[in-house]
């Protein structure tokens, strides 16, 4: 059925878009990506894979946002206007910008997943707040951003001054705004503890490098790096060491549990990582749409870490402990 006799149809009948797939088409969906580039979105773009290949009956498409939420938008338009895609799901660059025109592809009768953070104003609210979202495959970023700082005040319990460089993707990103205010809601309830730079990494080493470089030539001395992404944190370990300090000597905890990460925890150079699940999320995303296009009522919310062995901050103690553990994604 296209796009167009299904927004007819459902016109006519006021049916959910799930009870007039119920006839054994292909369901096709459309991965907008924040970034094919990026290997977060790599590896929920190869469990969204994994769910087609598993159904057999389902045609998925990966769509580059380019971390642009003006080309993110206008994606979202085109497969409105475009008719060959019976559901979306999306990884989103802006949270707030693309709730509008996603209320145009739910109004149009597609369906849509948001994958890692869900869309609207509210980042801690994983219920649909765009009308018509079928589901949300996220985990509350604040709460994790507040266990990541937690994980920081038990190291600098001994610490007196515990000097903390954070390193945020991008503040202009709400939803790194929200991590970063997060991180000093906890930091700031102890005295100990001083934030003395802040540098944006933008989920990539070499501007984590090169950011990190700079923070170093102003506070020689540092006792902690607070990250939301594990990629930041193979920037920060070439700018300690040009700068002639030992990585290990600095307690360092990342974000989202890359197994390059995982594998630098166990040799010591790396401390702890905030777990990541960004195959599940594609997975269960994709699963869910499939599952509400053949006619399912499915949850309006999901945890990608919902059946984890792993627990919420990944250590080495906790590794030791694992030695068969995998993370989602390379890095």
């Amino acid at each position: 059925m296209t796009r167009k006799l299904l927004a007819a149809a459902l016109a006519a009948t006021a049916l959910t878009p799930a009870a007039v797939f119920a006839e054994g088409d292909a369901v096709r969906l459309a991965f907008l990506a924040a970034s094919s580039q990026n290997g977060y979105n790599d590896a929920t773009w190869q469990g969204i894979q994994a769910a087609a290949a598993e159904d057999g009956n389902v045609e998925v498409e990966i769509f580059d946002g380019e971390f642009n939420a003006t080309v993110q938008f206008s994606q979202v338009e085109d497969i409105v206007a475009g008719g060959r895609f019976d559901g979306i799901i999306i990884a989103p660059n802006d949270t707030v910008g693309i709730a509008t025109a996603l209320e145009e592809a739910t109004s149009a009768g597609l369906l849509v997943a948001s994958v890692l953070f869900p869309v609207g104003p509210e980042l801690t609210n994983m219920e649909p707040q765009v009308p018509g979202l079928t589901t949300t495959v996220a985990l509350d970023p604040a709460a994790g951003a507040r266990a990541e700082a937690e994980a920081v005040v038990d190291y600098c319990a001994d610490k007196d001054p515990c000097r903390v460089v954070i390193m945020i993707g991008q503040l202009q990103f709400p939803f790194d705004n929200l991590r970063y205010e997060s991180f000093l809601e906890v930091l700031n309830q102890h005295a100990n503890i001083t934030v003395v730079a802040t540098g944006e990494g933008n989920y990539n080493p070499d501007q984590s490098l090169t950011a990190m470089t700079d923070i170093l030539q102003a506070n020689p001395e540092i006792d902690v790096v607070l990250s939301n992404a594990d990629q930041h944190l193979l920037g920060v370990e070439i700018a300690l060491e040009d700068a002639g300090i030992d990585p290990a000597s600095v307690y360092t905890i990342g974000g989202g549990l890359n197994q390059i990460t995982v594998d630098k925890i166990r040799a010591g150079v790396f401390d702890a990582t905030l777990s990541g699940y960004p195959r599940s999320e594609g997975y269960i995303a994709a699963q869910l749409l499939i599952r509400a296009a053949r006619g399912e009522e499915v949850p309006t919310w999901a945890s990608p870490a919902e059946g984890a062995a792993n627990p919420l901050i990944v250590t080495k103690e906790w590794l030791d402990a694992n030695p068969d553990f995998t993370a989602e994604w390379e890095g």
